[in-house]
């Protein structure tokens, strides 16, 4: 087994991670509920950095059940949001777990 280049290989996954992050960071992706009366926009690390309502969500006659209807609508973008992440965070990161074996590194958390 050549040393040098293990460590090249290793140099190389660990610039192509770093790159893979840096583009999770960047990126962002919107989940929407209530045919579009809430979308929350989270980037790609599944931070929430933004929540949009629409005001047609809003029923002035019955302020108790739409603060409810709200949350709820609320609720269901952050998960469709998450779902979201979760499928970016896998095309961006699952190659590279691919090629590592799959198996990841031994002893690396979340690698």
């Amino acid at each position: 087994m050549d040393m040098q280049a293990l460590l090249q290989q290793a140099q190389q996954m660990q610039q192509q991670l770093m790159a893979a992050q840096q583009e999770l960071e960047e990126s962002k992706v919107e989940g929407t509920s209530g045919g579009g009366l809430v979308t929350v926009t989270v980037s790609g690390r599944g931070q929430v950095e933004d929540i949009r309502i629409d005001p047609k969500a809003i029923d002035a006659d019955d302020p108790a059940e739409t603060a409810q209807t709200v949350a709820d609508l609320v609720l269901a973008a952050i998960r469709d949001a998450e779902r979201a992440v979760d499928e970016l965070q896998q095309q961006k990161m699952g190659p590279l777990a691919q090629g590592l074996g799959g198996g990841g590194m031994p002893g690396l958390p979340g690698f």
